[in-house]
């Protein structure tokens, strides 16, 4: 599990002397004053958790002439993650062209004071594009992201307006020129049917084609972690940890989230994984979260189980250097299993395991 440090600067700045108020003496020490604190937006999507009726508008051709639009309806459910400071977002409509399911994870950024939705469709199994990022004003909530369509580069807003106890829109618009201009590409109107989400259920099958490869992770564990705090520098500084991680199923098992919860010597510890199927490829993507960063891993670890073991890999800079990173789970029975991490900067030549996970079942 990869853990980024962020830092919250604080900026004060200079204060002016006030209309008719006396000079400063010069000996006098300068005045300043500290630039008032930005909203707390930890809850703005509180209005969003609960089960809701959907109706969905969205036209066949972005940004062309064309006209042309297709409606959807179905149900949106989403629950809590991070007690409110995150929240799991799933679609499931039907339309014209059959049965879509969607999936969107919202987090917070305590440090920017914004709010980050990053998307994926179960279908394709990978996420598109880095996600939208921004925030609320006066009960009216505007993300922004830049992407391509037809490999041309666009920006994408998403507005959340008329919000109310049981209703609110959701509009998602593009722009061609930079943002001078907007065309509503899709409308979505929900109306509220229970303030919570019953727990979803894992719909087994008969044919195992990979998609199932998490369902032995369902559940309540108890953890203990032992963690290399410098990794790659020689160091042999390890902390332990004890905690928790519960693991919900999402799509019916096709998708999880496990959100972990530690303390120890090194200080508590919050992460949530986002574990994905792809149909097409037959893998599992890995995205690791933290309540500081505010955005989902960019970069996910990608693999698949093979005989008993599931191991994922992925690049990323570990200390300014390319780095392979690998991450395995092995040792599952009903009611035990172990995890490690591991990073090599000599192309997989040599591994250093820097992170140790032991889990044990506390509930099914």
């Amino acid at each position: 599990m990869k853990v980024a440090n962020h830092f919250l600067a604080v900026m004060i700045g200079a204060a002016c002397c006030a209309s008719g108020a006396q000079p400063a003496r010069a000996d006098a020490p300068a005045a300043t004053a500290v630039a008032p604190a930005e909203r707390d937006g930890s809850h703005d999507f509180d209005f969003n958790f609960g089960l809701w009726k959907t109706q969905i508008k969205r036209r066949v051709h972005p940004l062309a002439s064309s006209e042309e639009t297709i409606e959807l309806n179905g149900t949106v459910s989403v629950r809590k993650v991070w007690s409110g400071r995150a929240a799991l977002e799933e679609i499931e409509t039907d339309g014209p062209k059959g049965h879509w399911e969607g999936m969107s994870l919202f987090l917070y950024n305590p440090g920017a004071h914004q709010w980050s939705q990053t998307f994926i469709g179960s279908k394709s199994g990978a996420f598109g594009g880095g996600g939208m990022i921004g925030g609320f004003k006066e009960g009216h909530g505007e993300l922004y992201a830049s992407d391509t369509l037809d490999g041309r580069a666009i920006l994408v807003r998403g507005v959340w307006s008329d919000i109310t106890t049981k209703t609110h829109r959701y509009q998602e618009s593009y722009s061609a020129d930079g943002g001078r201009t907007w065309e509503i590409e899709l409308t979505a109107d929900k109306t509220k049917l229970a303030d919570s989400v019953p727990p979803q259920q894992l719909r087994l099958k008969a044919d195992h084609d990979g998609s199932h490869d998490f369902d032995f992770d369902i559940g309540e564990w108890q953890t203990h972690s032992k963690r290399l705090m410098h990794p790659l520098s020689g160091a042999n500084d390890w902390a332990e940890t004890d905690g928790i991680a519960n693991v919900t199923p999402v799509w019916g098992g096709k998708a999880n989230l496990a959100e972990f919860k530690a303390d120890g010597s090194a200080g508590p510890m919050e992460l949530i994984a986002l574990r994905i199927y792809n149909p097409t490829t037959k893998q599992w993507s890995i995205n690791f979260a933290h309540p500081q960063g505010g955005t989902l891993g960019s970069v996910p670890g990608v693999g698949q189980m093979q005989d008993g073991r599931l191991t994922f890999y992925d690049q990323e800079p570990i200390n300014g250097k390319a780095t392979l990173v690998r991450f395995s789970i092995w040792g599952i029975t009903a009611d035990t299993a172990q995890s490690e991490q591991a990073f090599s900067s000599d192309g997989g030549k040599t591994w250093e395991t820097n992170w140790i996970n032991q889990y044990k079942r506390v509930s099914p």
